[in-house]
């Protein structure tokens, strides 16, 4: 399927816009609600699947090529890494200097998948004398601590673009999504580093996407059983498709299993849940109005409302799982009431009392991010963080030769400019569309973006210290809005009226508009690959002249 013919249509939920009245096929169902009811092609597009290919390769080799530079552990990589390692040796994060549990405020998921990679391919850390070699091959201790990292960067392209492809019916377009956030310095930054962020990013786009997958195969259900002759004005039981467990909404069940993954890397996955679960209630809500159900906002809340409680209670297990190397040792922080005397609430009852004293660790937690008031060099506000005022350095050295007597390398956390400057613009362009075209592609997007970033608007009224990485599960939905908007520019509308349109002058007006569009996009792509080449080598470390480098920092005092 071609961009040409099937990029982001504008009547995805109105098909009927500016047509002729609905025709009734032979076995009654209008085709209104067959075109209602169409999801995205179901069958297998190589070309579409070379395309990605192209695109993940593009993300891969950005994001491994020389990943153990720089040497050592920068920024937070001094808490994970070192938390990684702990949880693969000792099944809980461990002080070795101290040779005793870690007190941590954030859940293991992303430390586990962090030590993986260290068990994968070794271990080193100087100040407590380990060196460990790796299981698979030893490497530099540096690969072993930032490869899963890098390869949950690698996957969440991957992800995005298949996601886009879907949502937009075309194959540029998924693939444009997806080279965008390969070229997002923020995002290759943290696919470099050993941090938690890049995790909670993955598994917040593989539980949209999942809910998306849920979205097609739950028109699908409908789409058969109309072809098979229900009828959606009848009440009860008789009224809806068939049952059965080959019904059942696996891919909603997945996504609540991936949003628990996301909660056990950091508390902030749990902003997805409540608004993935109205993106389900209205999604079911419109399949049951496009079928034709009388009372669709009844019959979705009693058909689907245990099912939303299902896959919330998998996410809840699923983060408990998560801890399952705290549960399962003794020597875990508050695990053992009688190695913290002084901690109240503590129990050793035997089940219950891990239980008891995990959700006492919590409270710990809750309370320091609660208090966190401490002031710092790069903290900023989220209404700064669409516009980069305030990135935050990873790594700075002004030592080596590069022909200028001062030198700077750095590594800075900052969105490639001209991307980044776009998602305001694209956020406002795709509420203004998705309102006049009623289109859920577009409240998707958007609530999306809302659930990762309006949280931390709330957070800030009480002065809590945050950093412009809080926004990165954020920036695949912020992408897509951008995506939306060019698909728009590609996309040629209908005109209303009384009769449908000459054909000929239509087809000839659809293929101006998309050879315009087609250029808008390429270029728009180009400008933001050239812009992402610039600031290259602040986004890896790279050595330059001093004068270099101070060229780059576009915003001066912000930036440095």
């Amino acid at each position: 399927m071609t961009s040409a013919s099937t990029a982001q249509s504008a009547s995805a939920d109105r098909p009927d816009e500016g047509a002729p009245p609905p025709e009734t096929g032979g076995d009654g169902v209008p085709a209104i609600v067959r075109r209602r009811l169409a999801t995205g092609e179901a069958r297998l597009d190589v070309n579409s699947w070379i395309a990605t290919a192209v695109v993940v390769t593009i993300a891969a080799v950005l994001r491994l090529l020389g990943l153990s530079s720089p040497k050592g552990k920068i920024f937070d990589e001094i808490y994970y890494a070192r938390d990684g390692y702990g949880l693969i040796d000792k099944g809980v994060e461990w002080n070795y200097k101290d040779n005793g549990p870690s007190y941590v405020v954030h859940p293991p998921l992303g430390k586990w998948l962090i030590g993986l990679g260290e068990w994968a391919f070794g271990y080193q850390d100087a100040e407590t004398n380990i060196s460990v070699p790796g299981h698979l091959m030893t490497t530099a201790p540096e690969f072993g601590w930032r490869i899963a990292a890098a390869v949950a960067g690698i996957v969440s392209v991957l992800m995005l673009t298949r996601i886009a492809r879907r949502m937009f019916r075309s194959t540029t377009l998924g693939c444009a999504a997806g080279l965008l956030l390969a070229l997002d310095g923020f995002h290759l930054v943290l696919s470099r580093t050993a941090l938690l962020d890049i995790f909670l990013l993955l598994f917040v786009l593989a539980a949209f996407g999942a809910l998306v997958l849920d979205r097609d195969a739950r028109r699908r259900r409908w789409a058969r059983a109309l072809d098979e002759g229900l009828d959606p004005t009848v009440a009860g039981r008789a009224g809806r498709p068939a049952g059965g467990w080959r019904t059942w909404p696996w891919w909603r069940l997945l996504a609540g299993v991936l949003l628990g993954c996301a909660c056990a890397v950091k508390w902030s996955g749990v902003y997805f849940v409540p608004a993935f679960g109205l993106l389900v209630l209205l999604w079911e809500v419109g399949v049951r109005r496009s079928a034709g159900v009388r009372r669709p906002w009844r019959d979705a809340l009693l058909d689907e409302l245990p099912w939303l409680v299902l896959a919330g209670l998998l996410a809840v297990g699923t983060y408990v799982l998560a801890w399952s190397g705290w549960l399962l040792s003794d020597d875990g922080y508050y695990r053992l009431a009688e190695r913290y005397p002084n901690v109240p609430g503590l129990s050793d009852t035997p089940v219950i009392g891990a239980l008891n004293n995990l959700f006492q660790y919590h409270k710990a937690a809750f309370d320091f991010h609660t208090g966190l008031e401490t002031a710092h060099k790069y903290q900023s506000w989220p209404w700064q963080w669409l516009l980069l005022g305030r990135p935050v350095a990873f790594y700075w050295s002004g030592d080596g030769a590069c022909g200028a007597p001062t030198c700077a390398a750095e590594i800075l956390l900052l969105g490639t400019p001209l991307l980044w400057w776009s998602f305001l613009p694209a956020l406002g362009a795709t509420l203004w569309l998705g309102v006049a075209r009623r289109d859920w592609r577009a409240g998707a997007i958007l609530v999306a973006v809302a659930a990762g970033l309006l949280p931390w608007f709330w957070f800030a009224l009480d002065g809590r210290t945050m950093f412009s990485f809080y926004a990165a599960p954020a920036l695949p939905f912020l992408i897509l809005a951008v995506v939306y908007v060019l698909g728009a520019i590609v996309t040629p509308t209908v005109p209303d009226g009384p009769a449908p349109p000459d054909p000929a002058a239509l087809a000839e007006q659809h293929a101006d508009r998309r050879l315009v569009g087609g250029v808008v996009v390429g270029a728009y792509v180009l400008l933001v690959a050239l812009c992402f080449a610039y600031f290259y080598p602040i986004f890896v470390g790279n050595l330059l002249q001093y004068d270099d480098w101070s060229a780059r920092m576009w915003l001066d005092g912000r930036w440095i």
